[in-house]
């Protein structure tokens, strides 16, 4: 397993961790607290202690987010004692202990769906992506992740795909050049001048990855008369798609991308791209059932 980079470190994680508090929790510093569960606090003794445990119901679920279940919890309360017991990237079986905790009730009642609402996201995220990998291993292929992420929480879910074994595409429009379609119509609707776009955008940005999304034959070998660092084939059958990674070959690497399914996954790898984009992993992967079980300490 790769080694990851705890996503908490980063400056956009801790604001998304905040801004779901204080959305499920209200900042009601007028009624003297940061943070309120009414519930819990008309109805738990202030002083009550409990400790508990998350764990997966179900077999095969690759962990991502326990991390940031700490996190919440750590927010809420800085005194809740919380150990990851199987760590982001684990594979875990049906009824594993993934996190234990220990702390006041009160504190633990108003994190807990939080913690989890993150944990059982980006595990479904991390268990995709492994599936995605385990398909394409034979050769070798990068699972990619893509744009298509839930606005404000897309460090999150880039983290979960690493999880599973993936590998984050660019973060943002900022960090690569991505010609797609709708770009090369506004610039030049010629397709035969990608090459030119190129040597433009590499002008613009000389230290970025120039990408350009073909959708022919002829499209690619317009854009490799430049050499962009990938070109990206766009929702090709697979007889086109092995002629472009023989004419990529030494010159640009190749991503695939378009409705690749599970199932189709492999059959794509083994034209020899050198990568699979994949959006399913980040805007369908659903939520892993995951549960909290915890218990009162008696006095």
């Amino acid at each position: 397993m790769k080694r990851l980079v705890d996503v908490m470190k980063s400056p956009r994680a801790k604001a998304a961790v905040t801004l779901a508090l204080d959305e499920d929790l209200g900042n009601v510093a007028k009624i003297g607290c940061r943070w309120c569960d009414a519930t819990s606090e008309a109805l738990v003794d202030p002083k009550a202690i409990s400790i508990g445990e998350i764990y997966s119901k179900g077999g095969g679920c690759v962990v991502a987010g326990a991390t940031v279940a700490k996190a919440v919890m750590k927010a809420v309360d800085p005194k809740i004692k919380v150990t990851i017991l199987k760590g982001d990237g684990s594979v875990v079986k049906a009824g594993e202990r993934i996190l234990t905790f220990r702390g006041k009730a009160r504190s633990i009642l108003a994190a807990e769906r939080t913690a989890l609402n993150f944990m059982q996201r980006m595990s479904a995220t991390a268990t995709l992506a492994a599936q995605f990998v385990n398909a394409t291993k034979k050769y070798g292929t990068l699972i990619l992740d893509t744009r298509k992420t839930t606005p404000g929480l897309r460090v999150f879910q880039k983290y979960a795909v690493t999880c599973g074994g993936g590998t984050n595409h660019r973060m943002g429009m900022y960090d690569r050049v991505l010609m797609k379609d709708n770009h090369r119509k506004i610039w030049n609707d010629h397709e035969l001048a990608l090459d030119q776009a190129v040597v433009t955008a590499r002008r613009k940005f000389p230290k970025l990855a120039v990408e350009v999304e073909v959708e022919t034959i002829e499209q690619c070998k317009s854009a490799l008369k430049a050499k962009p660092e990938w070109i990206m084939l766009d929702n090709m059958s697979i007889a086109d798609m092995k002629k472009c990674v023989k004419l990529c070959r030494g010159i640009s690497k190749t991503e695939a991308s378009g409705g690749i399914t599970l199932e189709r996954a492999k059959e794509v790898a083994a034209t020899g791209v050198t990568a699979i984009s994949l959006g399913c992993l980040t805007h369908s992967a659903g939520s892993i059932d995951l549960t909290l079980e915890w218990k009162v300490e008696k006095k």
